[in-house]
């Protein structure tokens, strides 16, 4: 089986601060480095670092060709990655001591893909297959129309949110994620609270506790706690998450079960420094003593 990850591509520039910058306020960074990321990006490695076979929709720059690689290095199927006139997508990452993160997102080529590039890409798929995207890409209706007319089953990571990004795509869904935060500003959008929205399973992520799966189809509830880590980074942490629960249930793990390897995950993720770069892989989460 196959998952299909129609996702953006940034060059990741993170600067280490003392503390996150207020308005107005200049502030000297203690370091700065460049890795892959973008939401897109780390949930394609997150999945295919936890054994599944991830092909890659979305598009760079002339300038992204070594993107492209470091995916590629990681084991994702690269074949569908377009090249735009647009300048690679990037983020500009501010993390201060406590592991907390501003972001500022130019989104450049990931603005740039053709419903035409995303057709191609989906033309070997199958009902047993998954369609993955997010927030950060144009075309993203289309795509998951595409893929839903296919029957892929229809995964969507609800960040950045917008409400009304949510709401067109959220008749495809068969698995929406989404923070807590996300989850009551969709509320406030829609008037539905998260176990009468019309998607057969919801995850609401809750930080350090954990996370809560909902199926709105039986009812039934349940609270997945969060292991006990010191974070030092939480970027990337959440695409981590989605990207290990994706490929759990791609390989046919219970819902529960995929929870609490992804919950796995992303505490491995915390604590460590970057992005795309440096998320485990299964044999760290299968190893990992809490």
């Amino acid at each position: 089986m196959t998952i299909f990850n129609l996702g953006s591509i940034n060059a990741d520039l993170v600067y280490r601060v003392p503390h996150l910058p207020g308005a107005g306020e200049t502030l000297a960074a203690t370091s700065m480095s460049r890795g892959l990321g973008g939401k897109g990006a780390n949930m394609s490695v997150a999945a295919a670092r936890a054994g599944a076979h991830v092909v890659h929709i979305g598009a760079v720059g002339e300038d992204g060709q070594w993107a492209s690689n470091r995916l590629l290095e990681y084991g994702v199927d690269t074949r569908h990655i377009a090249v735009a006139a647009e300048a690679t997508g990037h983020a500009i990452i501010a993390v201060d001591d406590a592991g907390e993160n501003t972001i500022l997102l130019h989104p450049g080529a990931n603005w740039a893909l053709s419903e035409t590039e995303i057709d191609l890409a989906l033309e070997l798929s199958t009902a047993r297959d998954t369609f993955l995207f997010q927030n950060e890409t144009n075309a993203q209706r289309a795509g998951a129309g595409m893929a839903s007319a296919r029957g892929l089953r229809i995964a969507y990571a609800a960040a950045p949110f917008g409400a009304e990004a949510v709401a067109e795509v959220l008749p495809l869904l068969d698995l929406l994620v989404l923070n807590a935060v996300e989850a009551a500003q969709l509320e406030t959008a829609t008037g539905l609270p998260p176990d009468a929205l019309p998607v057969r399973d919801v995850v609401i992520t809750l930080g350090a506790d954990g996370c809560r799966w909902i199926n709105t189809d039986t009812g039934h509830a349940q609270d997945i706690p969060a292991l006990p880590v010191t974070p030092v980074d939480t970027t990337g942490a959440g695409d981590t998450f989605t990207g290990f629960l994706v490929a759990g249930l791609d390989r046919g793990m219970p819902m529960a079960q995929a929870l609490a390897q992804a919950n796995r995950a992303a505490a491995i993720m915390t604590t460590r420094h970057g992005t795309a770069d440096v998320i485990p892989d299964l044999k760290d989460v299968q190893d990992s003593r809490f």
